[in-house]
């Protein structure tokens, strides 16, 4: 079967072609582009925050005859290199100190410690530098344990004895 183009259909071919042809080299020849750079920048300062700090709790105990001692730890993170010092003040409990912390209940006291180190010897107070606890930052949350301690001592009337501990980072 022989197909047969009228004279329209002829025309209207070669038309589009032509149009065609002529948007192509339009875009050709009249296409330009420029190109030019920026930056993208941010400025990491030295920086340390306290992730957490959990309870020191020494759960519940009869006549104090002997050392009850408990575990708490503490996060911090540290931009990455950054030094830093974490401190803990002697608390709110009456006459306090960093050596000899006191929990209360009413007018009534129970002594306690605080260590930076599993054998609880070495005290761990607000003195920069001096019995405060030292690291450099990694960038990463960093947990420090507390090693607390109440040590026998003449036993006050039952009841909650709390103290309220204030953290210090100093970096």
């Amino acid at each position: 079967m022989k197909k047969v183009l009228n004279k329209h259909t002829k025309n209207a071919g070669s038309i589009f072609l032509a149009s065609a042809i002529t948007v192509m080299s339009a875009l050709s020849v009249d296409a330009a582009t420029v190109t030019d750079t920026f930056t993208a920048q941010i400025i990491i300062t030295d920086d340390c925050s306290i992730v957490s700090a959990g309870d020191l709790d020494f759960g519940s105990a009869g006549i104090l005859a002997a050392n009850v001692d408990a575990t708490a730890t503490l996060s911090v993170q540290c931009t990455n290199t950054t030094p830093y010092d974490i401190g803990l003040d002697a608390g709110v409990g009456s006459g306090a100190t960093t050596a000899v912390r006191r929990m209360s209940a009413g007018a009534e006291t129970v002594d306690y410690l605080m260590f930076s180190d599993a054998g609880r010897i070495t005290n761990w107070g607000n003195n920069v530098s001096t019995d405060t606890v030292t690291g450099a930052g990694d960038g990463s949350a960093i947990t420090h344990t507390i090693y607390g301690r109440v040590p026998a001592q003449t036993t006050p009337s039952s009841g909650t004895y709390q103290d309220t501990v204030t953290v210090t980072v100093t970096y």
